[in-house]
């Protein structure tokens, strides 16, 4: 009988500990997801988000990916010396609870190539990567303007 109730404590025990473990996951959620509509035949566009973390640790973003484009990538607008530059984004930590906006002017996916010709209404999904491999998808939307 000791033995079974030992086993029984390991199990609930281990049981408790990858519940919290689970739960202690960082959880990636993207919204209000839109493109800029630019000319007809345009190699570039810039795509716009909001992403939150809403679970209970960091989580770090590492990139986006789409079947849409040929490359996607994160860059960050920046002023330097009264010159608005763009500058590659590699990756950036959301703490839990806490939101990044990706908006003109500042963080902004770059969409280079489209498969297809893109038109105003149009939808496309965007696959954004996160370093535990979960991340999320959004689906885009062109458009003149932000939702």
């Amino acid at each position: 009988m000791p033995g079974s109730l030992a086993k029984c404590l390991i199990v609930l025990f281990v049981s408790a500990w990858s519940s919290t473990s689970a739960h202690a996951a960082g959880r990636l959620e993207a919204s209000v997801a839109w493109i800029r509509a630019a000319p007809p035949g345009s190699v570039m566009l810039a795509g716009y988000l909001r992403l939150r973390n809403s679970g209970d640790v960091p989580l770090t973003v590492v990139g986006a990916d789409s079947a849409a484009f040929r490359s996607v990538s994160m860059h960050q607008s920046v002023e330097e010396n009264g010159v608005e530059r763009m500058r590659p984004l590699a990756k950036f930590v959301i703490a839990p609870g806490d939101s990044v906006t990706f908006a003109p002017g500042g963080k902004h996916l770059m969409l280079m190539q489209p498969v297809r010709q893109l038109k105003s209404g149009d939808a496309v999904r965007i696959h954004i990567a996160t370093e535990s491999g979960e991340g999320a998808d959004a689906d885009f939307t062109l458009s003149d303007s932000a939702p």
